[in-house]
């Protein structure tokens, strides 16, 4: 069993396994092994290279995630597909990293958070707050897992502005999940960098992460901006593979401002920059 997430005592580390063809991040597996027993074989590599790097959690996901109005249309996954790509690599990361690092599945799906705790995963990891499908809170209930309620929407208007757009929609989105069973104690709030939402939106959402979680009543808060467009914006148009040192500054100062969880692509580089930024906000 891994090891209790004990918040405030450290900033976990969520190492991202991205196990599509399709990423906006060039990083998914299946563009490289088309054969699942070979994704099974390069994300169960990944996942110890990751946790030996300082990742605490290995978030699987077998969907890109990627917004289409900044990324265009790409095809949807179904739900028996994602299941086969995703649980046997959930599977064997909980046979063989599962006393060290929290396995995460990272959907949408109730039918396949379901598959993904029983075969390990203790967090279920849902962009859409298990808003399209109650599934995910079901299954998190069912396990006792953690449940990520991360806040989305298509487009980018927000009348009365984003911040209060947030809070609002993850404030109800946490009492329909524990509406369902889902413990507060396991519930974790994210305010969706990147997703349906501008770059001007996405900085003051960072600018006021600790307003952001006060508002909240101090829900355990995950920021997932690695490599994001707005960081390629502000970097002059850099791709994905060239935005750490931005995917870095902005984990270091979510950590200032209370973050509990950074979910990014580069671990070992990242996992350095959180040593330094807890040992200054922590001490």
């Amino acid at each position: 069993m891994a090891p209790e997430l004990r918040w405030g005592e450290r900033t976990y580390l969520m190492g991202i396994i991205n196990l599509t063809a399709d990423s906006f991040s060039g990083d998914g597996l299946l563009a490289d092994h088309p054969d699942p027993g070979d994704v099974v074989a390069a994300a169960v590599a990944q996942g110890h290279a990751m946790a030996d790097a300082g990742a605490a959690i290995l978030d699987v996901g077998a969907e890109s995630t990627r917004p289409r109005q900044a990324y265009g249309e790409h095809p949807a996954v179904d739900a028996a597909t994602e299941t086969a790509i995703a649980v046997p690599v959930v599977r064997e990361l909980a046979r063989r990293l599962g006393d060290r690092v929290h396995i995460s599945i990272d959907t949408s799906k109730g039918s396949v958070a379901a598959a993904a705790t029983e075969a390990g995963a203790t967090i279920v990891n849902d962009v859409w707050a298990a808003r399209r499908d109650p599934g995910t809170a079901d299954a998190a209930a069912a396990s006792g897992s953690h449940l990520v309620l991360m806040h989305n929407q298509d487009g980018d208007g927000y009348v009365g502005g984003v911040f209060h757009a947030v809070v609002a929609w993850l404030k109800e989105s946490v009492e329909a999940a524990m509406g369902r069973g889902v413990a507060r104690d396991r519930l974790i709030v994210d305010p969706g960098i990147g997703f349906g939402k501008t770059t001007q939106d996405n900085l003051e959402l960072l600018h006021r992460l600790g307003e952001l979680k006060a508002a909240l009543g101090g829900l355990p808060m995950l920021i997932g901006s690695s490599r994001k467009r707005f960081l390629g914006e502000l970097l002059g148009g850099a791709n994905p593979e060239d935005r750490l040192e931005g995917s870095a500054a902005t984990a270091a100062l979510a950590v200032m401002a209370g973050a509990d969880i950074v979910r990014v692509h580069d671990v070992r580089p990242i996992a350095r920059t959180l040593r330094v930024a807890d040992a200054v906000v922590r001490r």
